[in-house]
This record gives C-alpha cells, structure tokens and sequence, in this order.
C-alpha cells in the first residue's frame, strides 16, 4: 500500500483546524461545567492551605481560584489532548493513515528510506507499566504478519512517536519500552515524518499563534464567582 503524499504546510494548516475546532472548543465546555462545585472532590486537609499558598489568604473566593486555576490550565486541557490524539491522526495525519491493526500511522522515514509503522502517543509521561505490555504485544503481532505475508519489517521498523518533549524527559516506561523498540520523541519524530529539522517548531509555533483568538479570562471569572458562592454556602452549613 503506498503512503498518500501529505506535506509539512498541510499537516500545519490542518492542525490548526483542528486545533480550533476540536481543543479550544471543548476546553471552553469543559472550563463551564467547572460552575457546579461537584466537580471537584474537596478536601478539607487542603485547600485553605492551597488557597493561601495561591492568594494569601484562605476566603471563598481564594478557594475558588486555587480549584480552579490547576483544572482550567492543567488537567482539563491535557486531558483533552490526549483523549483527542487518535482523532488528530485520523485528521490531521490522514495521509499517513494505517490499516494495519494496532498501528496509528505508517510513514517513509526520512533518515533511513523504510516505512515505519508507528503507534503514537501525546507527551513522555503519558504511558504505564501495562501499556508498555500491550505496545509490545501489538507490535509482535505486526512482526507475526508480516512474516505470513513475506514482508520484510525489522524491529526498528516499528516505532513509538511522541508528539511533543525530548529524549531526556521520558518516562520509565518509554525508556523500558525503548530497549525493545526506538521511541522517537519531539523534533525528531517530526522531522522523520516530513524531513523538515525545523518542522516541530514550525508547528508548535503555528498552533501557538491561535492562542490570540481565544480569551477565556471571563468565562473563568464568572466559574470562579460560581464557585466562590457555593463554598460560602458550603462554609456556612
């Protein structure tokens, strides 16, 4: 099967399209249901202390922001990320689209001329223990057909890309999994796909330059007002 041409300016715009439509839209719905204080899981031992720790003093609204400002800017749009990374393949990477089970995309590695068969994952810590089992078991399959179909695909042919972060950051598990198969992380991973050294930090610059289009410092103001509310409320019970 022949990998479809997809180049670096396309998979730019197409990212940035999706970007807007997929991660900043569903970063806002998640941001608004943060108003009912049942998305959190409070806890007592902590959060006036976070609270002061934060504002320096430990009122509702202080409260509030040391709830909020964590879920809003970390979790909740990593979370979206990573529950997003296979649509963005599907997507943004359609080019380079697998029908080969267990494998995310298929692609021409620019340093070495071989089609590599890539499972893909978002950062360097975004794997555990039973992961790395089931990557392993997935990719000892695709060695199993291959062999049936007289294909000639060699361990380094199968590959973990990771979108973002450096060889340096990787988890345990990543460097476990490296000793069987390469995990190819950030720049190199995007310069493997397209053949562009400076590709990476032409794309995270792109999708960081959408960043003047969304404003959500009023959405989460009226979330921490909310919020504020319902823990006087909860206080004073």
């Amino acid at each position: 099967m022949s990998i479809s041409p997809t180049s670096p300016d396309e998979i730019i715009e197409k990212a940035k399209v999706f970007f807007r439509k997929e991660i900043a839209a569903s970063h806002l719905v998640n941001t608004k249901k943060l108003k009912n204080l049942n998305e959190f899981g409070l806890n007592p031992f902590l959060d006036k202390y976070k609270a002061n720790f934060l504002t320096g003093n430990d009122d509702p609204r202080s409260i509030a922001k040391a709830l909020v400002y964590p879920r809003v800017l970390g979790t909740s749009i990593n979370t979206t990320f990573g529950n997003k990374l296979q649509k963005f393949c599907s997507e943004v990477l359609e080019g380079f689209a697998s029908t080969t089970s267990g494998i995310d995309i298929e692609y021409i590695d620019k340093t070495d001329g071989r089609r590599k068969y890539c499972q893909v994952k978002a950062g360097t810590n975004t794997i555990n223990a039973d992961d790395v089992e089931t990557i392993i078991g997935k990719f000892k399959d695709v060695r199993n057909l291959a062999r049936t179909n007289n294909l000639n695909v060699g361990l380094n042919d199968l590959v973990v890309g990771v979108f973002y972060g450096t060889d340096a950051e990787l988890s345990g598990h990543y460097k476990r999994l490296n000793q069987s198969y390469p995990v190819i992380v950030g720049s190199e991973f995007w310069y493997r796909i397209t053949g562009e050294s400076d590709f990476y930090q032409r794309l995270t610059g792109a999708i960081g330059d959408l960043a003047t289009e969304f404003d959500g410092s009023q959405v989460i103001e009226d979330v921490i007002d909310s919020l504020a509310e319902q823990i006087k409320n909860n206080i004073n019970k």
